[in-house]
């Protein structure tokens, strides 16, 4: 056992040889004991030197919080200046001889008011007898009247209906910028040349509807011409599309002809449902379809529920509009990366 000779702090660790507390040199301290008594030791106490003491100091309150924003200044409005009425001078007292006139000017209209009813009364009686008299002639003239105005009715309804009849049909020489253009991951559509271009992605196909109801195809004939521009043959065919329209979940619906002017031209016939396509008419070889750069007019006659397909004026083939597509308007299809255009779209009602 060593111990401190300044604090008498004692330690049993025989191998320490300098107080932990205060750096004294340790003695020993080996006190005589009697070899046959019991040593009680003391309870070994912590040698290890404790932590200093830290001191909280807590952040204040406002640390970290951000600064208010400045609050702008707001002018105050300044009162308007009030300035007091000027005092107004006393009404003068009016003399009694204003009534006299007043009155006076009440009676004479009075008895003027009594002069004119009587002139009006004999004149009334004058004008009665000569509108008896003019009866007869007025309800001759009027007789005329209604004869020319039903004659006129009658002009009017006509030239209406001859109107109607010319405002019904639609031409298209897209001369004027009126379908949709742009490109998206589907394709490319612009105007060129009085023409309206399309071109549809790699392994796309790519479908333009007309832009407003003007160009509905129900009960119609629609023609329409159309060319490769490069005089290849889109892998899918390019071609008119009639009764298009989106359905409730935005798919495609519409009837479509399609041509390949290849060395082996052909053309087919089909139908977009709720975005899907399926060939009605398969893909046919005919020599109708002119082949390369010619352009090709293609031709749909519709009636109710019957379509008939035409090319170059020649007949193709006929469908039965199963799906009730009979709403929709006329539109443009194309695919893959052959450039085609089209012209001289027509309307006939």
């Amino acid at each position: 056992m060593k111990r401190c000779p300044s604090c008498n702090r004692t330690y049993t660790d025989v191998s320490l040889n300098f107080c932990l507390e205060d750096g004294t040199p340790l003695v020993s301290d080996v006190p005589n004991q009697d070899p046959a008594a019991t040593v009680r030791y003391p309870p070994v106490r912590d040698t290890v030197e404790p932590p200093p003491t830290e001191i909280y100091r807590p952040e204040s309150a406002d640390r970290g919080r951000p600064n208010p924003p400045p609050q702008a200044w707001t002018p105050v409005q300044q009162p308007q200046a009030w300035t007091p009425p000027r005092p107004q001078a006393p009404p003068r007292k009016k003399s009694n001889a204003v009534w006299w006139i007043l009155g006076g000017v009440v009676l004479v209209g009075i008895i003027g008011i009594g002069l004119l009813v009587v002139v009006v009364l004999l004149a009334s009686i004058g004008s009665q007898l000569n509108a008896n008299d003019s009866n007869s002639n007025s309800n001759a003239r009027v007789a005329n009247a209604n004869t020319n105005t039903a004659t006129n009715s009658r002009n009017t309804n006509s030239s209406n209906s001859n109107a109607s009849t010319s405002t019904a049909s639609l031409t298209d020489d897209f001369s004027e910028q009126k379908w949709g253009t742009g490109s998206s991951k589907f394709g490319d559509i612009w105007y060129a040349d009085g023409e309206y271009h399309m071109r549809s992605k790699k392994d796309t196909y790519l479908v333009m509807y007309a832009p407003n109801d003007d160009y509905k195809t129900g009960n119609a004939t629609v023609k329409v011409t159309a060319r490769s521009v490069d005089g290849t043959s889109p892998s899918n065919g390019f071609g008119l599309i009639v009764n298009g329209e989106q359905s409730k979940t935005k798919g495609l619906q519409d009837y479509a002809l399609l041509i390949y002017p290849s060395e082996q031209a052909a053309f087919e016939v089909i139908t977009h449902k709720d975005g899907g396509q399926m060939a009605i008419v398969p893909k046919t070889l005919s020599r109708v379809i002119r082949s390369g750069t010619n352009p090709n007019q293609l031709e749909v006659r519709i009636k109710g529920a019957d379509l008939s397909f035409y090319a170059n004026g020649q007949y193709l083939t006929r469908i039965t509009d199963a799906s009730n597509f009979r709403n929709g308007l006329a539109g443009f299809y194309t695919s893959d990366t052959s450039e085609v255009a089209f012209d001289d779209l027509e309307i006939k009602r």
